[in-house]
Parts: structure tokens; C-alpha cells; sequence
């Protein structure tokens, strides 16, 4: 089961909270054991400020991903981690890149959950499982291949705009 914690610190609204939960799900499938996380929606200032605390970058990111980092022994509850999602930068993206808002919404939402469940895409290797699996599960909900119209590269981050983490 799920425990997802949906904060809204967004001037906009972004998709619906059923739209998180379902994207989620499917991103977690793989995970046999409860999960617990909390997704925040923010703006740009509020983006901006985590991403320079947390990354020293000055500038909002779309996805930030804060896996929880505690040992199994010491939680009674199967927490995943967090997932800040600056909305402004969403929106922006998926108009810049052409891609439907709902598809771009659902591929990102996805992209954090494999971070939070330990996935990464700094060695090649890495990035194409992440890939891969991205492609499966967007597939899944109708929505195409997200690399596919990628003309600056193949490397994940640059589908992503300046970089994410």
C-alpha cells in the first residue's frame, strides 16, 4: 500500500492528487513492501532555494529527490523519501519540448519514485535500466517514449532540461 503525502505549495494547481497516486503506483509496483512519501509542489523561488541548498545550482530544477536515508532497524514505517516538483518548471518544459503536459507530469513523477527506490542515471549502464523502465511504464499509460524526440543527446539529464537529481 501507499501512503503518499500530497503538499500543494504551488500557485498552480498541477494534476490531481488521483493522477500522483497512480503514477506512483505503477513507478513502485516493483516494491513488494508498503511505501510511505510525501510529494511537494512548489513554485519557482521556493524550487530555487532547494536546489542551490541541496545541489548548489541557482537556478528551480523540475524533480528533486530526497530518498530517505535511515536504516531499515531504526523505522517502524517503510519510508521511501520525498519529492519536490517545481511546477512552473514542468509546465515550461513540456511546452519548450513539445510533449503533452500529462505525459511530461507522469515521466517525471516516475523519474523521482526510481530515485527514491535507488535507481540512478550517472553511468551509462544506469541510465539506460532507468530508461528502459521509464519507456515501460509510460507505455503502459499511452504515453510515448520521452527520449524519443530527444535531438540534443541520448543522456537522460539533457531530457530533462538543464539537469535534475
Amino acid at each position: 500500500m501507499l501512503e503518499l503525502d500530497l503538499q500543494r505549495a504551488s500557485t498552480t494547481a498541477g494534476p490531481s492528487d488521483d493522477a500522483f497516486r497512480r503514477w506512483c503506483q505503477l513507478a513502485l509496483r516493483q516494491r513488494s513492501a508498503d511505501s510511505e512519501m510525501t510529494i511537494r509542489l512548489v513554485d519557482e523561488t521556493e524550487g530555487r532555494e532547494l536546489n542551490h541548498t541541496y545541489r548548489h545550482k541557482d537556478y528551480a530544477t523540475n524533480v528533486l529527490s530526497f530518498p530517505a536515508d535511515v536504516p531499515d532497524d531504526m523505522l517502524d514505517i517503510p519510508l521511501l523519501g520525498d519529492l519536490v516538483i517545481c511546477v512552473p518548471v514542468v509546465e515550461r518544459e513540456a511546452r519548450e519540448q513539445h510533449k503533452a503536459l500529462d505525459a511530461h507530469w507522469a515521466h517525471l513523477v516516475m523519474h523521482g519514485c526510481l530515485h527514491l527506490l535507488g535507481y540512478d542515471h550517472i553511468e551509462d549502464d544506469e541510465a539506460e535500466e532507468m530508461e528502459a523502465l521509464e519507456r515501460e511504464l509510460l507505455a503502459e499509460l499511452g504515453h510515448p517514449d520521452p527520449y524519443a524526440d530527444d535531438d540534443v543527446g541520448d543522456t537522460p539529464i539533457k531530457a530533462f532540461g538543464k539537469d535534475h537529481e
